[in-house]
C-alpha cells in the first residue's frame, strides 16, 4: 500500500473498530423532538425545558482567523470551527441550523419526518450517532450533538464537534446559540427580537378578545396515551405561555410545569382542560377518542375552542416550526 494512504486508512480503520464495539443505542426522539413520539422518549433535541434559563454558561465568542475557521466557546470548551461550514451532519438540532439555512449532509430520523424540512433534506442522509462509517463517508465539516451521546469523543475525530444539553436554554437563546455556531448571530437575534414581538402582539389581541384571565391547555395523544405540557416542551408551548402571556390551568401548573409533561388518562382531561386547548394529534393515528362523550363534554370542546395541530409539524421550538404555529394560534384565537 502506499504510505501516503497508509495513515488516513488507518485512522478510519481505527474509528471504524471502535464503533463495532459500542452497544446499539435508543434512537428515539426527545419530546421536543419527536415526530409521532411520545414524551417519554429519550431525549436529543434542543427545545427548552421549564427549567430553562435565558442565559447560556457556555456563551459563544467568535474570533475569525486567517484560515477561514472561528473559535466558538461550547460547553466543553473551545472548538475551532468552519466560519461557513458547508457539510454539517446534525444529530440534533437540526431544524434550528436549517431555519438558519445551514447545509446538511446528515440528519435526525426525527428532524427528517418533519413535513417543514421535506424540501430541504432531500438527499440527506439519515443518520445517528451509531452510524459511524456513514458519517465519516459524508465527509463533515462540522458535527452537532446532543450532550447524551455517548459517541461524542468518536465523533470528534471525524470533524470538529460542538455539543448541547437539551433544556439548558431556552427556545429563544438555544437559536442565538446556534447562530453564533454556524456564524449568523445577528440573524438568530433579529429574529429572536422580532418574533418575540409579533408573538406579543398576537397575545394581547387574543387577551384583548377572550379576557386577561383566558387559559389554554396543550394536549398530545398517540392513540394510547394523552399528555398535557407545560410551558417549555414544544407543541407550541414556548408561544402560547412564554411570549403570548396566555394563562394556563391550575392542574396543569401543578403536575406538568415543573417535569414538563404529565401522562393523562381519558377520565380526567377535563380536569386539566383550559378555555382552550390546542390538541396535538397525528393525522394517521387512532382519532376515535373525539367521538366519545367524556371528550364531548369537556367546556371547551362545546363551545369550540379545540385548536389542532399536526404532531409531526410541531414537535420542535425552532424559527420554521414556530411560525408555523404562530399562524395557526392567530387564526384559533381570533377568528
Amino acid at each position: 500500500m502506499n504510505t501516503k494512504l497508509l495513515l488516513p486508512f488507518l485512522l478510519i480503520m481505527g474509528v471504524i473498530l471502535g464503533a463495532c464495539g459500542n452497544n446499539a443505542s435508543d434512537n428515539g426522539a426527545s419530546p421536543s423532538s419527536s415526530s409521532g413520539s411520545s414524551p417519554s422518549a429519550s431525549a436529543s433535541e434542543p427545545s427548552a425545558s421549564p427549567s430553562a434559563s435565558a442565559s447560556s454558561s457556555a456563551s459563544a465568542s467568535a474570533s475569525s482567523s486567517a484560515s477561514g475557521t472561528i473559535t466558538y466557546e461550547s460547553e466543553l470548551g473551545p472548538v475551532e470551527v468552519p466560519a461557513h461550514p458547508q457539510r454539517i451532519v446534525a444529530l440534533g438540532y437540526a431544524p434550528n441550523v436549517l431555519s438558519l439555512g445551514g447545509t446538511l449532509v446528515g440528519v435526525d430520523e426525527w428532524t427528517n419526518k418533519s413535513p417543514h424540512f421535506t424540501e430541504k433534506l432531500k438527499g440527506v442522509e439519515v443518520v445517528s450517532e451509531d452510524n459511524l462509517e456513514k458519517i465519516i463517508e459524508l465527509d463533515p465539516d462540522l458535527i452537532i450533538v446532543d450532550a447524551t451521546s455517548k459517541n461524542i469523543d468518536k465523533l470528534k475525530e471525524i470533524a470538529p464537534t460542538v455539543t448541547f444539553t437539551w433544556g439548558k436554554l431556552n427556545y429563544l437563546d438555544q437559536q442565538i446559540e446556534i447562530g453564533k455556531l454556524l456564524n449568523k448571530e445577528q440573524e438568530a437575534k433579529a429574529w429572536a427580537d422580532d418574533f418575540t414581538k409579533r408573538a406579543k402582539a398576537v397575545g394581547d389581541e387574543i387577551k384583548a378578545k377572550h379576557g386577561d384571565n383566558v387559559t389554554v391547555s396543550v394536549f398530545e395523544t398517540d392513540s394510547k396515551n394523552f399528555y398535557v405540557f407545560g410551558d417549555a416542551w414544544a407543541r407550541g408551548t414556548e408561544i402560547l405561555y412564554q411570549a403570548m402571556g396566555l394563562g394556563m390551568p391550575e392542574k396543569v401548573k401543578t403536575d406538568a410545569l415543573g417535569p414538563g409533561y404529565y401522562t393523562l388518562s381519558p377520565e380526567v382531561l377535563g380536569d386539566y382542560a383550559g378555555d382552550y386547548i390546542v390538541l396535538s394529534r397525528s393525522s394517521q393515528g387512532d382519532n376515535s377518542f373525539m367521538q366519545t362523550e367524556t371528550w364531548k363534554k369537556i367546556p371547551a370542546v362545546k363551545n369550540n375552542h379545540v385548536i389542532e395541530i399536526d404532531t409531526e409539524a410541531s414537535s420542535y421550538s425552532d424559527p420554521t416550526t414556530l411560525e408555523y404555529l404562530l399562524n395557526i394560534f392567530k387564526e384559533g384565537f381570533l377568528q
